[in-house]
């Protein structure tokens, strides 16, 4: 893995980061000198995963960690304020929790969980703390995203919610759509500022993802394990986008093992880009965004 980069006093934010290809990039972060900010659901797992990250710092920074389900607009609202009040600049923003559902759940915000999850939140947490990553010499928000958005065909505008059908895996590939198409948009909104956007496919990686779908689900994550990769090696871009200088030539790209990645067509429709944008803006009540969020122009 790319280890060689220095997170020397560097602020990292990240959703995502108790198991998986999140865990095995946050180590390196730790190993580098990052001081870290874990966001997670499971207050068990996140003070394990703050100890072991703090163990192997060389300073051995504390890791610091805040509680929210990331499916609720209420709790991204309320983790990001505690992000924002603790720390007046991020170096690097890090959009990695995401999930996979079988069958289709409606969040208590009315929207369709694998939506709300893997691109609302996402949205929303960017967005509230652009001024935190404003504030930093040159940040980068880092989102992973996944060739599945082959699969996912096109945003479903007409049934933005899954209403008139539902199939888990389309649903993933609709969401991962969506966050190359958010990473696209906010690239060109971020030009002539110190930020910048990225998203990236971490390839098929041997990990728990996928686990929450019962028993058969689990059988076709053990078999697909004889050909993934590791989660070290699917972290290698994720770490290579949040250090590597050359990472940020391109403001809302799409990489695949640290080169500009192979994304569908409909992953360059910057109409659709800017359409997502406005209904995602609508979907998390744009009104609550801070004033200078909502200045970011068209």
């Amino acid at each position: 893995m790319a280890a060689d980069f220095d997170f020397t006093g560097k602020r990292i934010v990240m959703t995502g980061a108790t198991d998986g290809i999140g865990l095995a990039a946050a180590r390196v972060f730790a190993a580098g000198g990052a001081e870290l900010t874990l966001v997670a659901r499971d207050p068990g797992k996140v003070s394990a995963t703050a100890a072991h990250l703090s163990s192997i710092s060389p300073q051995r920074t504390a890791v610091q960690s805040i509680l929210a389900d990331l499916s609720l607009q209420a709790e991204v609202r309320r983790a990001s304020a505690e992000i924002a009040a603790r720390h007046p600049q991020i170096d690097v923003l890090i959009n990695n929790a995401g999930a996979m559902f079988n069958r289709r759940i409606v969040t208590a915000d009315g929207i369709e969980l694998t939506w709300a999850l893997n691109h609302l939140a996402p949205f929303l947490m960017t967005n509230l703390l652009l001024d935190r990553l404003k504030a930093a010499p040159a940040a980068r928000v880092v989102t992973t995203a996944s060739d599945a958005h082959w699969r996912g065909g096109e945003i479903p505008f007409d049934d933005i919610n899954a209403e008139r059908g539902y199939r888990g895996f389309t649903r993933y590939g609709q969401s991962k759509l969506a966050n190359i198409l958010f990473t696209r948009a906010l690239g060109q909104r971020l030009l002539g500022t110190p930020v910048s956007a990225s998203c990236y496919h971490p390839g098929l990686v041997a990990t728990n993802f996928n686990r929450n779908n019962g028993p058969l689900m689990n059988l076709v994550m053990q078999a697909a394990k004889l050909v993934a990769r590791t989660p070290q090696k699917g972290a290698e871009t994720m770490v290579w986008l949040a250090g590597a200088p050359e990472a940020t030539s391109v403001n809302g790209g799409y990489f695949f093992d640290e080169h500009i990645g192979q994304s569908s067509p409909a992953a360059h429709d910057d109409d659709a880009a800017t359409r997502l944008w406005r209904l995602s803006e609508q979907q998390i009540a744009a009104s609550a965004l801070p004033p200078a969020s909502r200045a970011i122009p068209d």
